[in-house]
């Protein structure tokens, strides 16, 4: 039983286990849902997929094995939102929806459905035919049709739809997509090491049941220190200039960093590091903090994290007064050196497309001032850089 389905999975390489396999028939057995395909998609999602990095791989696997609606969202060709956007609002008189035939079952839509996607390749409105807006056609928002598939309406409208299809809401957890908050959360979960410090203040279950039967029956509660994350983080921003690009996905790490660990400390600079970084764009010039002072005050347990897009003028990082604002006495290469041979686990985020990579020099110094160590601000490339920094 659903061993086929089993095979299906691990072909979309969705790394199920035959241990997960097994818990997923003991929740059949147990009668957790019962003919119920969307109930069995949870269940065979919750007990096969272990990280939320293989949902879409997961959701594709399920479509191909069980066929039906899901399957239109695999032919690899997304519905833009310009299809869907609805910019007028047409009212079909009885004798316009009497006029309208459907096309004779669910069976009979999806197969039409997936070939004008295959054929469709601009927008269109009001028509009968083509997925679009306001009109008759059985695909699309905002028209009627007596027996239609609706695409990317919120709410209902002429209460016709036989199927309702939106946008898978994991599809962006594919490893190779730009990160968003959430997915970075995820991703960051990856850093951590957990550590009892403080004041005694939950319960040690554990503890109190061996207490309590050691004192034959006497309840005798013992209390730990709260978990928390001991990882300690450092990271240096690069603002200005061609970062203004990727201020977006820079502000969402940011946000998440936040959220996932308790010592953290940041830092802004622009394009390379030099003698003295930040905290407060708006007072940088007269509130320089000395990368002298940052080394003395934070110890080598710190993970040491570079977020920019490393594209400048070579000389910027190679030469005394390179710097496009100042003149610094010494390279920006040695204030990395300076940086890195005090905290050995860094590296550096790029959100700059890798494809573009070796189009600049200074990338490629930066790169090697890293030990090889620069990363892409993708799923993929955070968490092959959270390896790195959590290697010994």
């Amino acid at each position: 039983m659903l061993v086929d389905f089993f095979f299906k999975v691990r072909e979309y390489q969705v790394p199920a286990s035959l241990r997960e396999l097994l818990d997923l028939l003991k929740a059949m057995e147990q009668g957790v849902i019962f003919a119920d395909t969307e109930g069995f998609y949870y269940l065979a999602r919750l007990c096969l997929v272990k990280d939320e990095s293989h949902y879409d791989k997961f959701d594709r696997a399920f479509a191909d094995y069980f066929e039906g609606v899901q399957s239109i969202d695999l032919l690899g060709k997304d519905i833009p939102d310009e299809w869907l956007k609805k910019q007028l609002e047409r009212h079909f008189s009885e004798e316009e929806k009497a006029q309208i035939e459907a096309m004779g079952g669910l069976d009979k839509l999806m197969e039409t459905l997936k070939k004008r996607l295959a054929e469709q390749e601009k927008r269109h409105q009001g028509g009968n035919k083509w997925i679009g807006t306001g009109g008759t056609s059985p695909f699309g928002a905002h028209g009627f049709n007596p027996e239609g598939i609706r695409i990317g309406q919120d709410g209902n409208g002429q209460m016709s739809a036989v199927k309702v299809w939106d946008k898978r809401q994991f599809k962006n957890l594919a490893t190779d997509v730009e990160l968003g908050t959430r997915n970075i959360k995820i991703a960051l979960r990856k850093l951590r090491q957990f550590a009892r410090t403080g004041a005694s203040e939950e319960l040690d279950l554990p503890s109190t049941i061996s207490k309590t039967a050691k004192n034959a029956g006497w309840l005798d509660i013992q209390m730990v220190p709260e978990r928390h994350n001991a990882i300690k983080v450092l990271m240096f921003f690069d603002v200005g200039g061609s970062m203004d690009a990727h201020i977006q996905a820079c502000e969402e790490l940011f946000s998440a960093v936040h959220t996932e660990f308790k010592h953290l400390e940041y830092f802004y600079f622009h394009n390379c590091v030099y003698e003295g970084v930040w905290k407060d764009n708006q007072r940088r010039s007269k509130e320089l903090i000395s990368i002298f002072d940052i080394v003395h005050k934070y110890g080598s347990d710190y993970k040491l994290i570079f977020v920019g897009d490393a594209t400048m003028g070579p000389y910027e990082i190679t030469y005394p007064g390179g710097s496009v604002e100042h003149w610094n006495e010494e390279p920006g290469a040695v204030w990395m050196k300076r940086l890195t041979d005090h905290f050995p686990h860094a590296i550096w985020l790029n959100p700059q497309l890798e494809r573009y990579w070796n189009y600049y020099a200074s990338v490629q110094i930066i790169k090697e001032l890293m030990e090889g160590k620069m990363y892409p601000l993708t799923i993929e490339g955070l968490s092959d850089g959270i390896k790195a920094l959590i290697k010994k």
